[in-house]
């Protein structure tokens, strides 16, 4: 088996998921990733990071020799790495979201059309797995301000509590415009955030923030009609992505190939006050998911809804607030990112 082959099956078996396609797209994009050499070393890599002396360790290698692989790797977008306790440590990410969402300054024509023709011959496997991969929570001010909103769902929140705030372009427009498919939707709105004062200095992808220009950032998305998507669990979320249907990696599965489920819905959901509601139809083009239609005033589709709030932000007349949905409807979020890979990891597992 060589490098790629071998990679690209560690890349699998994350509970993300990198699956195989008849035509080896997958095994030419890690070519254009990784040096052979790169590949080989990742793919005996693990998910929790380690210290050079301990990969090398268990790989049966010099720490000296892999060392200014792993670093350089890590440069390149290709491995995580971390701090702790004064030691650099390094660890496997998984191909998304990790390793395609940290190539922006890498990402040329060649690689862009590859990613295409992998996202259509092979996403849809990875989009279909629960628990999702994506998470939305609600656009500020869309939800009724007598419903109380837990932290993890909410995006003002999520930025009020980190220390460090950036923003890079969206990979997935990026793609896009790439392969001569450009959309109109801003490409300078995907948020990163941290507990770590001052982690974006000095960083080459990210354009670091104070926390006003984080909230601004949040609100031009929001006008431009970006849902807002994070991670599908409760705790340490580290990135808030502004998604369209018609770039996104993610929310195009609902598009191209009919997964109504392609992404966690929040926990609330629309309501139309049909006295207020004057049949514009604003709402409905600000609707990425068909949710509503129109019958004199706004009619909506709750099982198509999902409580993003980007139709209330629009809503000339504020006709339209997301509240609650019952309890019944209202799917548990994994509590950690652990949680998330177990659960996920468990759905993988089972017989198809």
């Amino acid at each position: 088996m060589n490098p790629y082959e071998q990679l690209a099956r560690t890349l699998d078996d994350l509970p993300q998921g990198f699956p195989a396609t008849e035509s080896g797209i997958e095994l030419r994009i890690l070519q254009h990733l990784f040096s052979p050499e790169e590949a080989l070393l990742t793919a005996q890599m693990q998910f929790n990071p380690e210290t050079p002396f301990q990969i090398a360790k268990r790989c049966s290698q010099d720490t000296n020799t892999i060392y200014p692989l792993l670093k350089g790797m890590a440069q390149k977008g290709l491995i995580k790495i971390a701090r702790v306790e004064g030691h650099l440590m390094f660890g496997l990410m998984p191909f998304v979201v990790g390793i395609y969402e940290m190539q922006v300054n890498r990402m040329n024509a060649e690689l862009a059309h590859m990613v295409e023709q992998y996202f259509k011959s092979g996403f849809g496997v990875v989009l279909k797995t629960s628990p999702q991969i994506h998470r939305v929570i609600p656009v500020r001010q869309s939800v009724s301000q007598d419903i109380e909103i837990q932290p993890y769902e909410s995006a003002a929140q999520l930025v009020d509590g980190a220390q460090s705030w950036g923003v890079s372009d969206c990979i997935c427009r990026l793609q896009k415009q790439l392969i001569g498919e450009p959309c109109d939707h801003p490409i300078d709105v995907c948020m990163i955030l941290s507990q770590t004062a001052g982690a974006f200095d000095n960083n080459q992808v990210i354009h670091a923030l104070t926390r006003e220009e984080a909230l601004a950032t949040l609100d031009r998305a929001a006008k431009a009609g970006l849902v807002h998507s994070v991670s599908n669990y409760q705790e340490d979320i580290s990135y808030i992505c502004n998604c369209c249907t018609c770039a996104c990696g993610i929310l195009r599965g609902i598009q191209e190939f009919g997964i109504a489920n392609v992404i966690a819905r929040s926990s609330f959901v629309n309501q139309v006050n049909e006295e207020e509601c004057t049949g514009c139809g604003v709402c409905i083009e600000h609707c990425s998911f068909k949710a509503l239609s129109l019958d004199f005033t706004a009619q909506l589709d709750r099982a198509r809804c999902v409580g993003c709030g980007v139709c209330v932000d629009h809503c000339p007349t504020g006709a339209l607030s997301l509240v609650l949905r019952p309890a019944e409807e209202i799917k548990p979020t994994p509590r950690t990112e652990k949680d998330w890979m177990e659960e996920r990891t468990l759905i993988r597992q089972k017989p198809q």
